[in-house]
């Protein structure tokens, strides 16, 4: 099942179920179906059972083109976004560091998501390298604390391309990564999120991020220290984990940080984070300068 929020002048905001590109309201699928991604993980999972049995044929043939919705972010306000650092074994080594013993957690707040289309922006005066990390993002749909390791997937809503994008000048010179990651706009999210039931653990995935049409990323999600269960797992026996929650899994080599010379992101750039059967999630870069 393939999930989307978007938003029109009529009806505001909708969660979507898509199929083949094309995308109807879950609640003129499903009698009594959630109006929004928020009402569907307060329903729980008796309301995601029904959206996924609903008949997929009605959302072909009666459904609106994907490309003509204003698609939001799928979860505009997560409770909290949990990123994993240095996750990737080529990301670790091009950045000197050594394997993670386990999973390395940081945070990004709630205020930096924006979904698919939206400009990154970012203060000149306050920052002057900006980075790029294509990410695959966990939905989590269910309230997980102190899971096992093979329950953990069963709190997995589903997946999302993520794009963790980072001020490595705060990152770096802040001694914690917090602000760096923090800032507003800098957590691009969508264009859908896809089950689990489709793509079960999400474990070996092609993942690539293009800036301008060139390649910067490319692995795939077998590459990975530590998987989704894993994860999951990890993070839910220090804190509670609720529905809406996104986690970033980290992200490979090609990063621009970590490039001779490093090249970091202008203004008009477009950056693209594609993620095999999940899709593109695009996004331009609009720096603007204050005298503040």
């Amino acid at each position: 099942m393939r999930l989307c929020s978007y938003v029109d002048d009529r009806d505001g905001e909708r969660l979507a179920v898509v199929a083949d590109e094309c995308a109807l309201p879950a609640a003129d699928l499903v009698p009594s179906a959630p109006r929004t991604i928020a009402e569907l993980l307060a329903a729980g999972p008796a309301a995601v059972d029904a959206l996924r049995a609903a008949d997929a044929g009605r959302v072909r043939r009666e459904g609106r083109p994907l490309a003509e919705v204003h698609l939001l972010a799928p979860v505009q306000r997560p409770g909290k976004v949990v990123a994993i650092g240095r996750n990737y074994r080529d990301h670790a080594a091009e950045s000197g560091s050594e394997p993670p013993p386990a999973p390395l957690i940081f945070a990004k707040f709630p205020t930096s998501v924006v979904g698919p289309g939206a400009d990154v922006r970012w203060n000149t005066a306050l920052t002057t390298q900006v980075d790029y990390e294509a990410e695959l993002g966990v939905v989590i749909g269910a309230t997980a604390r102190e899971v096992s390791l093979e329950n953990a997937l069963s709190f997995v809503l589903g997946y999302t391309c993520l794009n963790d994008v980072s001020a490595r000048d705060l990152q770096f010179g802040d001694g914690q990564w917090t602000r760096g990651k923090s800032l507003d706009t800098f957590c691009p999210t969508g264009p859908v999120i896809v089950s689990g039931d489709e793509i079960g653990d999400a474990r070996d995935l092609a993942i690539r991020c293009l800036v301008n049409g060139e390649e910067r990323q490319a692995a795939r999600t077998s590459d990975l220290y530590f998987g989704v269960a894993e994860i999951v797992s990890h993070c839910s026996k220090a804190f509670t984990l609720e529905p809406g929650d996104i986690i970033a899994t980290g992200t490979p080599a090609g990063v621009g940080a970590f490039r001779k010379p490093p090249v970091w992101l202008a203004d008009g750039d477009e950056v693209v984070v594609e993620i095999e059967a999940i899709g593109r999630l695009v996004n331009r870069c609009r720096p603007y300068a204050t005298l503040s």
